[in-house]
């Protein structure tokens, strides 16, 4: 049973994981070596609080009892609880690194979860100690507010670990899916081609980023190809298609677009930079 969360990372997938759990009472850890993403964390959570109670999502108590049950850190070693979810860089190196250190100052029973969109779990608890305790633990962004988790399996993942992240996901107000390791998982490997071939038609000038947003709005989603890259950030957006490019054995239909890879290059990365498809 999870009585308390850390979660290490504090960028803007971290942060809103952290609310999402202190929003149900957890005691949450958040983390982040960054003394300067940690601020714009903090900043961020009192912001999104501040709107949901203008919103009468939340009350004043609920308010107040949120920010208490947050904490914020920025030394690996204070981050110790039943389950630690890790929210950094897409490099699974460095995953499996942050990882290593959890576990040595943490109980055999923590749960150590990824919020990778598309590395591999397996690889990545290939060398941890207590690999059955290592699973995916995929959210969305907004965190706080998307509903859907992907839940995880590595190859060697207990069940009643991927069983207990299901029930801790219900608690948080989620709808999480259970998934065995692939390469994007559920919604990254379906999506792909939603941004990709939405960037093939520009590319060919085929139609316009404008038309395409619109089509697809018009056409039920909520959010257009382009609108939502600028929204995800342009960076993390081609490091999911490059591995499935790359897990794919570069198969053509994964191939990364032209378009995003010199956006990335230009460094206009959507709207955490003011710039992306669309300016901000």
């Amino acid at each position: 049973m999870i009585k308390n969360v850390c979660v290490v990372g504090a960028g803007t997938m971290g942060s809103g994981i952290a609310l999402a759990a202190a929003l149900k009472n957890f005691n949450v850890i958040l983390c982040d070596i960054n003394s300067d993403v940690l601020q714009n964390a903090k900043n961020s959570i009192e912001k999104n609080l501040q709107f949901l109670f203008d919103k009468q999502k939340i009350s004043a108590e609920q308010k107040l009892s949120c920010q208490q049950h947050i904490v914020f850190v920025s030394a690996i070693n204070e981050c110790k609880a039943d389950l630690i979810i890790e929210a950094i860089i897409e490099k699974a190196e460095i995953k499996e690194s942050l990882f290593k250190q959890l576990v040595a100052i943490n109980s055999s029973h923590s749960i150590l979860a990824s919020n990778t969109s598309s590395l591999s779990i397996s690889l990545i608890q290939k060398n941890i100690p207590n690999p059955q305790r290592v699973a995916g633990l995929h959210f969305f962004n907004p965190a706080h507010v998307m509903k859907l988790v992907e839940v995880v399996k590595g190859s060697q993942t207990e069940e009643k670990v991927a069983q207990i992240l299901m029930e801790f996901c219900r608690q948080i107000d989620k709808v999480p899916v259970l998934c065995s390791d692939a390469p994007g998982f559920i919604v990254n490997r379906v999506a792909r081609h939603y941004y990709l071939e939405a960037m093939f038609l520009v590319e060919n000038k085929l139609a316009t980023i404008e038309n395409v947003d619109a089509a697809m709005e018009a056409a039920g989603f909520k959010m257009g190809p382009f609108k939502l890259m600028d929204l995800i950030g342009m960076d993390v957006n081609l490091a999911v298609s490059t591995s499935l490019y790359d897990a794919f054995n570069k198969a053509e239909r994964f191939k990364p677009s032209s378009l995003q890879i010199d956006k990335v290059a230009q460094g206009a990365l959507g709207r955490k930079t003011g710039k992306g498809f669309y300016n901000y």
